[in-house]
């Protein structure tokens, strides 16, 4: 395997960013959502730059290989904050070698500098690859997800 190295990004990583966004597109056969209208420079160096949200990077010989994205949320009901993974995926080559295993143990790290109590992460019924390495991470709930328009009465 080739050498790897996790890291969160931060300002100044925007094209770095870029490349996450394309492996997105790819493992999630979504070009149109990750591509489509890509957002210019200034407004990516704006969210590098907010602590709450956590984009993680895998890289084999400086390529990006594999990221996560995932969003820190302050609590209302206690003093205490959620992360919650938005996005993961890795290229197809270098699947089942460890890396989303490794990233999210860097976004563990994180999550307990930041005081977190909890990750949490969503998987697609069907998707049994993503099922089973979140089943062997943490534990299952089953809830409901729904969308809601924002202009919707």
């Amino acid at each position: 395997m080739d050498r790897l190295t996790f890291r969160r990004l931060g300002p100044g990583d925007v094209a770095v960013l870029r490349e996450l966004n394309a492996v997105f597109a790819g493992a999630f056969e979504d070009p149109d959502s990750y591509g489509g209208a890509p957002p210019d420079d200034a407004y990516l160096e704006s969210l590098l730059a907010k602590t709450h949200i956590i984009p993680m990077v895998a890289l084999a010989e400086g390529k990006v290989v594999g990221g996560l994205v995932a969003y820190e949320l302050d609590k209302f009901e206690q003093a205490r904050r959620e992360i919650y993974i938005y996005d993961l995926a890795v290229l197809e080559p270098y699947r089942r070698q460890g890396i989303a295993t490794g990233l999210i143990g860097l976004l563990g790290q994180i999550a307990t500098q930041r005081g977190a109590r909890v990750i949490y992460v969503q998987a697609d019924y069907g998707d049994e690859p993503a099922i089973a390495l979140y089943t062997k991470l943490g534990r299952r709930e089953d809830v409901m997800h729904f969308d809601i328009d924002p202009g919707k009465d």
